[in-house]
C-alpha cells in the first residue's frame, strides 16, 4: 500500500485554438505556470520535486521538460525527461511518473504534457543521395513504416467510421453535446478550480452553441462524401496540463485527496484504424484491476473526433448520447475544449480528477486516448 502512486494535485491551460489565443507563447511559457502552480499544491508535503515528466509532440527539441522545469523556477537541481507518445504523451509521462514513484526512485514527480501548435518549428527531410541542402518540407513524421497503412488521421477517422458504422447524426448530435456540456460547465465554475490563467485569459477559447442543423450543412473534411467534418472534430490546439504524482504514504500524511493509479496500459492495433486503440487499452486495463465497465463512474477519453469516441464507447458498451450522458466527458472534451496534442492525455487525467473530488472513496475514473500509428492508452483511478 506504501508504494501505491496517487496523484494529489491536477492544474491546465485554458485551451487556445492554434494560431489564435496563444499564438505567440512557446511551449515552455504554457507549461512553465502550470508546472509551478501544481508544485505550489502540494507545497506542504514537505518533499522536493525530484522529477519533471512532460509529453510533447511537435516541439523545439532540447528536452522541453527540463526546459520547462528551468522556467517555472523548479531549480537547477530538478531534472526532466520529455515523453514522445504522439496524443498519448500526457498521459503516458503520468504513468512513467507513477512507475518511478511505485518502485521507490521519486518521492514527488510533477507531469503531463504540453504542445504549442502555433510555435512549433517547421520540419523538412533531407532527400536521399540529394545534397545535404535539398530538402522536401513535411507535415509530421511517419506513425508507421513503409510497407504500413499511414492515414493522416482525419482519413482514419473517416475509415473507423464507415467499418464501426458510426453515421453523421450521431456524430454532429454528440459534437452539439460536447460544446453544450462545456458551456454549462464553465458557466457553473466547474473549470476554475483547474485552470493555470495563462496572459490574463482564465477560459478555454473554442466552446460555443453549435446547432445540429448548421452542423449538417458542412461539408466533409476529409473524405468526398464522407461524415467527419469540421465541425465533429477537434482543433489543433495549444495548451498544457500537469499532475503531481507521490506515493500513498505522503497522501495519507498530508491528509490530501487523491486518485490512486490502480492499473495503466498501452496496446497496439491495426495502423489503419488508429482511433480503435482505446479499445484494447482499456480492456487489458480493466482486466489488470479486475473490474468490469459497469463498476467505472467517469470516463475521459480524448474526443479527436465524434466518430472516433462513438466507435470506441459502442465497442466499450457505453451510451454517451443517451443512458452514460452522465460518465463519458460528462463536462464535454477536446471537440469543445481544444485538442493540444501533447498535454491532452494529461487534460483528461486533470479533468478526471476534478470531477471526482468530493466522491466516495473508491469511486472509479478512466482516463483514454487513440495514438496515431495504431496505439491506444488507458489509465484507471480509485478515489482515495
Amino acid at each position: 500500500m506504501d508504494r501505491h502512486a496517487v496523484v494529489v494535485a491536477a492544474r491546465r491551460t485554458p485551451i487556445g485554438t492554434a494560431g489564435h489565443a496563444f499564438r505567440t507563447l512557446t511551449a515552455e511559457r504554457l507549461a512553465a505556470p502550470v508546472i509551478e502552480a501544481v508544485a505550489g499544491d502540494v507545497a506542504h508535503i514537505g518533499v522536493p520535486v525530484d522529477d519533471v515528466v512532460l509529453g510533447n509532440c511537435t516541439g523545439p527539441g532540447g528536452n522541453l521538460a527540463r526546459v520547462c522545469a528551468l522556467a517555472a523556477g523548479m531549480g537547477h537541481e530538478v531534472p526532466g525527461v520529455t515523453v514522445d507518445r504522439q496524443c498519448g504523451s500526457g498521459l503516458a509521462a503520468i504513468l512513467l511518473a507513477a512507475q518511478a514513484v511505485r518502485c521507490g526512485d521519486a518521492d514527488l514527480v510533477v507531469a503531463g504534457g504540453v504542445e504549442s501548435a502555433s510555435t512549433a518549428p517547421l520540419r523538412a527531410r533531407r532527400v536521399p543521395g540529394a545534397e545535404p541542402e535539398a530538402a522536401v518540407p513535411y507535415e509530421r513524421a511517419p506513425f508507421a513504416p513503409e510497407g504500413h497503412p499511414d492515414p493522416d488521421m482525419g482519413p482514419a477517422a473517416e475509415a473507423l467510421a464507415a467499418a464501426c458504422g458510426v453515421t453523421r447524426e450521431r456524430q454532429d448530435a454528440y459534437a452539439c453535446r460536447s460544446h453544450a456540456r462545456a458551456l454549462a460547465a464553465r458557466e457553473a465554475g466547474r473549470f476554475a478550480r483547474e485552470i493555470v490563467p495563462i496572459g490574463g485569459r482564465t477560459d478555454d477559447q473554442r466552446p460555443r452553441v453549435l446547432r445540429r442543423e448548421s452542423l449538417a450543412r458542412l461539408p466533409a473534411a476529409f473524405v468526398p462524401g464522407g461524415t467527419v467534418t469540421a465541425g465533429n472534430s477537434s482543433p489543433v490546439s495549444d495548451g498544457a496540463a500537469a499532475v503531481a504524482v507521490v506515493p500513498e504514504r505522503l497522501r495519507a500524511a498530508a491528509g490530501l485527496p487523491g486518485l490512486r493509479l490502480l492499473a495503466g496500459a498501452v496496446a497496439g492495433c491495426d495502423p489503419a484504424l488508429p482511433g480503435w486503440g482505446p479499445v484494447p487499452a482499456v480492456r487489458r486495463v480493466l482486466g489488470r484491476a479486475g473490474v468490469d465497465m459497469e463498476s467505472v463512474a467517469a470516463v475521459e477519453i480524448v474526443e479527436a473526433f465524434a466518430a472516433q469516441v462513438l466507435a470506441v464507447t459502442d465497442a466499450l458498451g457505453l451510451d454517451p448520447l443517451g443512458a452514460d450522458s452522465g460518465r463519458v466527458c460528462a463536462d464535454g472534451g477536446a471537440l469543445a475544449l481544444g485538442h493540444p496534442w501533447g498535454a491532452s492525455g494529461a487534460v483528461v487525467v486533470t479533468r478526471l480528477f476534478h470531477r471526482l473530488l468530493g466522491t466516495p472513496p473508491g469511486t472509479l475514473g478512466l482516463a483514454a486516448v487513440a495514438v496515431g500509428g495504431g496505439l491506444g492508452i488507458a489509465a484507471l483511478f480509485e478515489v482515495v
